[in-house]
């Protein structure tokens, strides 16, 4: 280990820092981590320690980061105790965060304190944040986000179809989008991110890269089956779309935060309430149910590892079930048929 110094000063403190935890904990620590005194300090020695080891934090993390620092970057680490973060818990709530935004936010605030004591050895007790977590929980603060079960109706899904269909103004395929992702369930990042190397047109299938994993992402390729079993046709739009884009760079070339917008826009203009772009996946996700799917093969489609985390798309109507005994299914082999290696 090596660090330079500009003042002979700096170096001979940093050496008596380093001896004393050599003495404390038989081993150095960085400087920065001898000197981490508020929370905000052990926040940058995370993100800092994440960078090095090339996992630097998401987007999403980032930002829960900064934020959290903003809240309690300021607290000294022996005050980070199991009374302060519950009033940290009481107050987010009273400015509007939901039980699983906080839950959310102790997590991040656990991992934190966890890094710093098990990498730096800094004396900070992920206990007292684990108290706090079950205090808040106990007060109904903390949990699990509420399932959303809004599904778009027929006449909800014609109208905006006919909406994106009709409006001159519409650049993005809005109208090809919105049957594409109730035909294959993927999210709007899943439509808008494959390259036309990704489908094969001969199996009728596209690569979805990275796709998105509460364990890891990264690596996660998932071949989707471009289906018509939902009412609309994924394979009948994708040749649509190699007709528009003449199959150069991107299957549907937009951005996704684009789509959302318009989606979003659309449902305002058209007076349709509690709508959002996400819940098609949760449509598809139901009408591969109501099709007579078994949830093995709908898991194939959606990229669910888990698959109790689709036990809540199966409770059909028993009308549905009534009109599903006459109808022949394929066999799980010729299902997956279209996912075999390329």
């Amino acid at each position: 280990m090596a660090e330079t110094f500009h003042r002979r000063k700096d170096g001979e403190e940093w050496a008596l820092d380093m001896e004393c935890n050599i003495d404390r904990n038989g081993s150095p620590k960085p400087r920065t981590a001898v000197k981490a005194r508020t929370f905000g300090d052990i926040i940058d020695l995370h993100v800092q320690d994440m960078h090095e080891v090339g996992r630097p934090p998401r987007r999403s993390k980032a930002a829960v980061m900064e934020a959290l620092k903003e809240s309690l970057g300021s607290v000294k680490l022996p005050r980070l105790d199991r009374e302060r973060l519950i009033e940290y818990g009481r107050k987010r709530a009273k400015e509007g965060a939901g039980p699983a935004t906080l839950a959310i936010d102790m997590s991040f605030i656990r991992t934190v304190a966890t890094h710093a004591a098990a990498v730096h050895g800094i004396e900070v007790s992920a206990e007292e944040v684990r108290l706090a977590r079950f205090a808040l929980k106990h007060l109904g603060l903390v949990g699990k986000s509420d399932e959303r079960d809004r599904r778009p109706t027929q006449d909800e899904l014609d109208e905006l179809i006919q909406y994106f269909e009709t409006n001159p103004r519409q650049v993005i395929p809005m109208g090809r989008i919105v049957r594409y992702a109730v035909a294959t369930t993927l999210r709007q990042e899943e439509i808008c991110k494959p390259e036309w190397p990704l489908v094969d047109m001969k199996k009728r299938l596209v690569v979805i890269q990275d796709r998105k994993d509460p364990r890891n992402k990264e690596g996660n390729h998932q071949k989707v089956p471009l289906l018509n079993l939902t009412g609309y046709d994924a394979w009948e739009v994708v040749l649509q779309q190699r007709i528009v884009t003449r199959g150069l760079g991107r299957v549907f070339p937009h951005n996704h935060r684009s789509v959302s917008t318009a989606f979003a826009r659309a449902c305002d203009e058209l007076k349709i309430e509690d709508l959002h772009f996400h819940d098609l996946r949760h449509e598809g996700t139901s009408r591969l149910f109501e099709a007579g799917l078994p949830i093995e093969k709908v898991a194939l489609v959606t990229g669910h590892k888990d698959w109790r985390q689709l036990q809540r798309y199966t409770n059909l109507k028993v009308e549905d079930l009534l009109k599903l005994q006459h109808t022949q299914q394929p066999s799980m082999e010729e299902f997956i048929e279209t996912l075999a290696a390329s």
